[in-house]
């Protein structure tokens, strides 16, 4: 799960980063699921920051890879390190945050 917050005023140009970099990783041969995701609720904290988040400026993205190495492939994918440089000046955070999950059922 990768999570960031766009900047006021960026989050429009963010989701239409997030769209089209949404067309490749679905291309990518080991991407089983790639799905973005805009926070709506009213508001939203973050650890270590006094303020809530507005409203539909906070992004996830639910990934699931059919194992490491095509994870691997995904984060060493050209488009990557093109949007990532596209998506650094529009968000709060230094980088999107990544979350690995582990289903237990």
């Amino acid at each position: 799960m990768a999570e960031f917050t766009a900047r006021p005023g960026c989050e429009e140009e963010v989701e239409r980063l997030l769209l089209a970099f949404t067309g490749e990783v679905r291309q990518e041969p080991g991407c089983l699921d790639f799905t973005p995701h805009r926070v709506e609720a009213p508001s939203v904290g973050r650890p270590g920051v006094a303020e809530p988040v507005a409203a539909g400026s906070r992004f996830i993205v639910s990934e699931v890879y059919r194992d490491s190495e095509a994870f691997a492939a995904h984060l060493a994918a050209r488009h990557g390190a093109a949007f990532n440089s596209a998506l650094a000046p529009l968000i709060e955070e230094p980088a999107s945050m990544l979350t690995f999950l582990r289903s237990i059922a």
